[in-house]
């Protein structure tokens, strides 16, 4: 028998679809269940994102969501803390992103490199 920890060991991840990138950064503004951390999907532009008050790209197409610029020094971690967002939901966004064939944004890429 699985007990409870076992049971709901899991961390349940939302997607939200997009015709634009402007629609969707329209919507994490103004849609009050699109929550940080959410991953964005916009087909049509190539553009996997992440939800935030500045949404942003993990793909090196972007749209109308923000490119990202890492400190040198930053781990993983310390990116994702510093937008309130978990390391898993960047990492969740790169891995759709690469299932799709989409490239990579290179900034995200080195960030993902480094061990820290």
């Amino acid at each position: 028998m699985l007990t409870d920890s076992e049971r709901f060991a899991f961390l349940a991840r939302r997607y939200h679809g997009f015709a634009t990138t402007g629609n969707a950064y329209d919507a994490t503004q103004t849609d009050d269940r699109i929550e940080t951390g959410d991953t964005l999907l916009i087909l049509p532009e190539g553009v996997i994102g992440i939800a935030h008050c500045w949404p942003f790209a993990v793909t090196a197409a972007c749209g109308k969501l923000h490119g990202l610029n890492p400190k040198p020094s930053d781990t993983l971690a310390d990116f994702a803390t510093s937008f309130s967002i978990a390391d898993g939901d960047i990492t969740a966004a790169v891995d759709l992103a690469r299932a799709l064939g989409f490239v990579i944004d290179p900034a995200i890429a080195n960030l993902l490199a480094r061990v820290g």
